[in-house]
Order: structure tokens, then sequence, then C-alpha cells
């Protein structure tokens, strides 16, 4: 067995890895190579976590530890994959909470059950969504009771931009403009990137993007936050007023960012790997890192995480049948 100061030594991220204080763990770690596997691009928000993760356990959780990116179809690639995956710990799904949560309630059928096929191990971070306004929208729309007033005497103008059709970032659209009682049209873009070009390029004039897409660009004025869908304000946007302040009480979105295993797993590998993400996500310079991203690390035992996911998988079933929205393939 390696000593402390032989692990660090060996580990890519030393400075880090400094301040993070794993446990000495009575259970060794896997024999094999361990793949975090994501639904999403190399590059993306679930990398700004995945890999930093992925090298603070390298060496502590299996012999070796690699980040994996199977996309498409809105990550039900990665959850199906790792369904399939044999429960020996080493295949750990890293997804959003839509694909587990939501796409049960939009999608006539799905190939896997969130919650027969996996065994939860742990939330890592939450992160919220902005109203976004953009050039598109005049100026003097501070507010989403401007923004409501400003729809119902522009009805064709009333279009709001989303990231994907289905998305939890769609939903709040849909929730609002039910709430308020408006006309708005939402336009679908293949991902967050595409739909920020337009929303400052004035080409659709209010969108839902996560907080972290447009918090530099708000910081710098060139665009506006109308609301944020948290039930508190968020810490990276304090000035912003929530919706629910806003009078919209029901339209407290937030999503999380989650590990699985597959079903079967034995409890103890999934405690290990759950005090040892723990551990990552206290590391002071990774909160720091994450904080750059708009992200909240967020650490759950298997059993309340299980809870968390149980719950809102109940909590959006009504709200997307008050909404009749179907999702295609």
């Amino acid at each position: 067995m390696w000593n402390r100061r032989e692990v660090l030594l060996r580990s890519a991220g030393l400075s880090a890895l400094a301040t993070l204080g794993l446990p000495r763990l009575a259970l060794a770690q896997l024999n094999g190579n361990a793949a975090i596997v994501s639904g999403f691009p190399a590059g993306g928000m679930g990398d700004n976590v995945a890999r930093p993760v992925a090298e603070k356990l390298r060496g502590h959780y299996a012999t070796s530890l690699t980040v994996e990116s199977r996309t498409g179809a809105g990550g039900r690639i990665a959850v199906e994959y790792v369904k399939r995956a044999a429960p020996d710990g080493l295949t750990i799904l890293q997804i959003p909470s839509s694909p587990m949560v939501l796409y049960p309630h939009t999608y006539k059928k799905l190939n896997y059950d969130p919650l027969v096929d996996f065994t939860p191990v742990t939330s890592t971070v939450t992160y919220a969504f902005s109203f976004t306004a953009g050039p598109g929208l005049p100026a003097e729309i501070k507010t989403v009771a401007d923004y409501v007033k400003w729809a119902k005497a522009n009805p064709k103008q009333a279009t709001y931009g989303v990231p994907a059709a289905g998305s939890a970032l769609h939903f709040a659209g849909m929730m609002l403009q039910k709430a308020a009682d408006i006309e708005m049209t939402s336009v679908a873009y293949r991902g967050g990137a595409p739909l920020l070009n337009d929303v400052m390029g004035g080409q659709v004039p209010v969108s839902f993007n996560v907080v972290g897409e447009v918090m530099p660009h708000i910081r710098s004025g060139k665009l506006r936050s109308l609301g944020v869908t948290s039930a508190q304000r968020s810490p990276f946007l304090p000035e912003v007023p929530t919706l629910v302040e806003q009078g919209y009480k029901d339209i407290a979105v937030q999503e999380w960012l989650g590990w699985f295993l597959p079903a079967k797993t034995p409890a103890a590998t999934v405690q290990r790997l759950n005090t040892l993400v723990r551990e990552a996500l206290q590391a002071p310079d990774f909160i720091a890192a994450l904080a750059t991203y708009g992200l909240e690390p967020v650490h759950q035992s298997p059993e309340e995480f299980a809870r968390r996911v149980k719950a809102d998988y109940d909590r959006w079933g009504p709200i997307v049948r008050a909404t009749g929205f179907t999702a295609e393939d």
C-alpha cells in the first residue's frame, strides 16, 4: 500500500490534492479501470465537474479513472449505456436531473427506468436558470412584471429561446406562460451556445439560460436578468430577484448534476464512492472553480439523494401533464 506522501506524489493535481485530505478507507480501491460516463460533449459543464473530481479520486477509488463522453439523445445514450454495465462500481453515470426525473414524463417510451435501473450515489452540484433579456427587448423592461405587460401588448414578438425542446428550461418558460396568462412562443436551439449568440444579437428578445452561461454577460451589462428560477437568490447574481419573489411561487426550478451506479452495485462500493466525492467537493480550490461556472457544490448521502430523485420525479409529472407537452425523438 502506498503511504499518503506517495499517493499525493503520484496524482496529477498535486496542489489540489494537498488540500483535499482524502480519508483512509478500510475498503481497498477497486481493481480495474473505472470510467465516469457523461451524456454531454467534452468541454461543457459536465466536464467542469467530472474531470476535477476524477483527478481527486484517481489512485483512491480504482486502479485508473477516466472521463468518457457518450453523447446524443439528450443524455439518454449515456444513461442506457450505464444501465447495461456490470454492477461492479467501475462504470459511473454523471447526468443532469432531466434525463432521470423529467424525461420519464415527456417521452412515451424510455429504455430505462431511473428509479429501478440505477443506484443513486450523490448529487455533485446544483444550478439555477436565468430569465434573460437581450438587446431585442426594450431597455426599460427590467422585471418579470414589465415583461408580462410588454408580452400582452406585443404577443407576436413574445418569443423566448431555450437550449432544447423539452428541457427543464423549456418547462420554466411554459410554466411562466401559464401562470402569467400570456402568449409566448418558444424557439428551441441545439444547445446553449447558439441560443446565447442569438439573444446577445437581438434575434430573440428573451431566453431561459443556465446562470453560469450568462453570468459574465449580465455582469458586463450586455444582457440583463429579469429573474432567476431558484427558490432563493443565486449567490452568483445576488442582485437579481427570483421569480418566486416576483409572484410566481411555483416557478422554483433548479437542476442538479448527479452520479449513479448500475442497480445492484454493492452498498459498500456505493458508500465508498460517495465518501470520496464528498471529500472532493469540499476542496477549496474546487469550490472556487465551480463558482466561476455558476455551480454550487451539493453533496448528499445515497439515501438523501435517492429521496431527492424520487421527489423531483414526482414533482415533474403533474407539471408535464398540465402543459400537454410530449417529446419527440
